[in-house]
């Protein structure tokens, strides 16, 4: 069955990290989820940046899915009262999961995981498998290092400049509801 609304897949924290301005940014994220008529797809986490997205768009109406390999069930503390829940074998399954359920690709702060995620579906999209918007959420500036080494690697030939606009970059959660406004639903 054809979907008819937007699927938004979030990575992000597991952990909330310790500039509160993350945290505010995975609440109003959520929360702009729902606002949008969209569906949440993301980790199925309870804690960190994961939960509080997952809660703040809980709250305002929006469906979730959360998709969580059995090993990380128990350390993340599956958030099992959300309205699709689906279990994996491992990360690699997780991942494609995730990313199969969404139209576009959402990135807040986040730690190894994150940074995982974010250059898989970067390397998908580089190499033709996608097309799909990835936007980096820059919370509080969080993801300069990461603008600055990918430039580091455009400037040694490891990659070319078109490597930029694989990716969008926004400050906020408005910059993302106008990012995907327009944007084709899978």
């Amino acid at each position: 069955m054809a979907q008819t609304s937007l699927s938004i897949c979030v990575f992000c924290g597991a952990r909330e990290g310790t500039n509160p301005a993350h945290a505010q940014a995975a609440r109003d994220l959520g929360a702009a989820i729902a606002e949008m008529g969209a569906r949440l797809v993301y980790g199925a986490g309870d804690v960190g940046l994961m939960g509080l997205v997952a809660r703040a768009a809980m709250a305002a109406g929006a469906n979730c899915l959360g998709v969580i390999p059995q090993h990380l069930l128990d350390l993340e503390v599956g958030k099992r009262d959300l309205t699709e829940f689906i279990v994996t074998e491992n990360m690699h399954e997780r991942k494609m999961t995730m990313f199969l359920q969404s139209d576009v690709i959402a990135v807040l702060p986040g730690g190894a995981g994150s940074l995982d995620e974010f250059f898989e579906v970067l390397t998908w999209a580089q190499i033709g498998l996608h097309q799909k918007p990835i936007i980096l959420i820059n919370s509080a500036g969080y993801w300069g290092p990461l603008l600055a080494l990918i430039e580091h690697v455009i400037a040694q030939g490891f990659a070319a400049p078109s490597l930029r606009g694989l990716f969008l970059v926004v400050d906020d959660v408005a910059g993302l509801r106008a990012a995907v406004a327009d944007v084709p639903r899978a």
